[in-house]
């Protein structure tokens, strides 16, 4: 009797997705539960687990193939392996072989640990993960290990220096040049769908002002330690620019809302989306119903999706939905920006770096921690003047913040 594994139901507004890469190969042992193959859709990456212990006997669907929900991918013969069949395999493998058997395993057992985007470049490259060194938590192989890897590593064309070189074949470092072309992956071509998207179906706009967070900072500084030893969670700025953001929203639903057709959907929830890079590109998880959290839990809930993101494991559910978008581009230096809707969103908001710049507070010049901040909004629904008057009202907001407690 044998098993077929099958592609899982995909999401609803998931069509296809592409088969990345095989952990197993024909006529391997697999346990239960073990992930066999992960598949790539426009948003998320899908882990195909055996459903048995037992041998994989046929791969029906090779790397780099579209595959859709309920498609073969596999036969799997279940069972267990018997000590006698491992015994008689050892017996007839020459030595040499067994120390190879037990390197490849190891190396299998490491390259499970790797998310999707980590091993396509491995392989893009020819790096066997063995000989990068990981800092990710537990030693886990990190994208920018791997970059560095190569930015260090001898050119595979380099000459020994053993060698005489011909003054005549000699070519300056400086004139080697080349190309390398890579196909786009799923969410980085869904991305850029997506912007183009934007652009061409909505009437973009974007309105800038400058906060003084010298409150904010203040409370921060103030309450961080007793913040992080009562929740366990960091106190940081999203949460406070979150609480703003729902008091604007509440103030100008307009900017909550989304186009269908030609109506007009007020949405009286506030499904925030937080834009976060991940090593596979931009994505946009969100926190249901931010209204009714804690500062704590939103923080907690930024955090999780953080390491969701960086291990490749944030759901489909997770990234669906959303009523209006924060991004922050301040966390890698930006000053100033136009942040993309995302659609069929109407109003996104830009946060950037935060300097100190000096400004005129009671006649005196005083430094001040500032920040920019930008909202582009839809203005086929979003007039300039609430769009205006929302971003102030998160200025008055964060620059007292004792107007979230009182709701003034």
């Amino acid at each position: 009797m044998t098993i077929e594994v099958k592609v899982p139901q995909l999401p609803e507004s998931v069509t296809d997705a592409t088969l990345v890469a095989w952990h197993k190969t024909s006529g391997q042992t697999v346990q239960r539960d073990e992930n066999l193959v992960d598949l790539e859709t426009d948003k998320v990456v899908l882990e195909v687990p055996a459903p048995v212990s037992g041998v994989l006997r046929e791969i029906k669907a090779e790397n780099g193939a579209t595959v859709t929900s309920g498609q073969l991918l596999a036969i799997l013969e279940p069972g267990e392996a018997t000590e006698s069949a491992v015994d008689e395999s050892k017996a007839a493998t020459p030595a040499a072989a067994v120390m190879t058997a037990v390197t490849t395993e190891s190396t299998d057992a490491n390259a499970a640990k790797l998310s999707p985007a980590v091993r396509r470049l491995l392989e893009e490259h020819d790096i066997d993960a063995a000989h990068v060194k990981g800092t990710g938590r537990g030693g886990r192989i990190l994208k920018s290990d791997i970059q560095s890897f190569i930015e260090h590593r001898p050119h595979p064309e380099a000459v020994s220096s053993e060698m005489p070189l011909t003054p005549e074949l000699t070519v300056p470092a400086s004139d080697q040049r080349s190309d390398h072309r890579v196909p786009m992956t799923r969410l980085r071509a869904r991305i850029a769908e997506r912007m183009v998207e934007a652009q061409q179906n909505a009437a973009m706009l974007s309105t800038f002002n400058e906060i003084d967070l010298t409150e904010v900072m203040a409370l921060r500084s103030r309450y961080k330690e007793a913040f992080e030893k009562k929740h366990g969670a960091r106190l940081g700025l999203m949460s406070f620019f979150i609480s703003a953001t729902i008091e604007a929203l509440r103030r100008f639903p307009v900017l909550n809302a989304s186009i269908e057709d030609n109506d007009i959907v007020y949405h009286d929830y506030f499904d925030i989306g937080i834009a976060v890079s991940s090593e596979r590109g931009l994505i946009v998880p969100v926190i249901r119903n931010a209204d009714r959290l804690s500062f704590a839990e939103v923080e907690k809930t930024i955090r999780e999706y953080g390491a969701k993101a960086r291990e490749g494991t944030i759901s489909m559910d997770e990234l669906t939905g959303g009523t209006f978008t924060i991004t922050n581009g301040g966390v890698f230096g930006s000053m100033l920006s136009t942040p993309i809707l995302n659609p069929p969103q109407s109003g996104i908001l830009g946060m950037h770096t935060i300097q100190q710049r000096p400004q005129v507070v009671d006649g005196d010049i005083v430094a001040r921690p500032m920040m920019y901040v930008a909202l582009t909004y839809d203005h086929r629904i979003i007039d300039g003047s609430d769009a205006v008057q929302f971003l102030v009202t998160i200025k008055q907001t964060l620059e007292d913040p004792g107007r979230l407690l009182l709701q003034v």
